[in-house]
């Protein structure tokens, strides 16, 4: 069976990223190893980011606000996919990732900046985890192996082009 690494970027590497890195390597089934990072990381996961993953019963061992300068280096994991979850990095110049890996924007909006309670705030990062969730399921099961790259590339865009988008 395959395995692929995969790489989801935002700019401070704290929410959206963070969410994505735990929802793959929980749903990835081993066939997957997630690693999040950030072009200017805000150097802690956001609070709210941890508790939407706790609720979720999901693992936050080991999760980290991390420069994406760490994959870029000859000595780091080559990464098979990497998505920009926001929109400010997909747009930012990013290193030359070694190995030539396929990318994808599956931008959506920034939970830290919601505004409210703290339970209206969390109530747009459980959003934002869904509509990763859901981006994550539809990734982990295209047929990898069958798709040829253009095809396989086509998919991992619409997959970011999906609706369900917290507003």
């Amino acid at each position: 069976m395959a395995h692929y690494n995969v790489l989801f970027l935002c700019t401070g590497n704290s929410a959206r990223s963070i969410l994505a890195e735990a929802l793959l390597n929980s749903m990835g089934n081993g066939r997957f190893t997630a690693y999040s990072a950030g072009s200017f990381p805000a150097g802690e996961v956001n609070p709210l980011a941890l508790q939407t993953l706790e609720r979720m019963k999901l693992p936050t061992d080991g999760l980290h606000s991390k420069n994406w300068d760490v994959f870029a280096t000859a000595d780091a994991p080559q990464m098979d996919f990497i998505f920009t979850v926001c929109d400010r990095a997909a747009a930012e110049p990013c290193p030359v990732w070694p190995g030539q890996p396929m990318t994808a924007h599956w931008g959506l909006p920034d939970p830290a900046a919601a505004e409210g309670s703290e339970e209206e705030r969390l109530r747009v990062f459980r959003e934002t985890a869904i509509a990763l969730r859901s981006r994550v399921g539809l990734f982990i099961n295209l047929p990898m192996t069958s798709l040829d790259r253009l095809k396989l590339q086509k998919a991992i865009d619409d997959i970011g082009q999906q609706e369900g988008s917290p507003t």
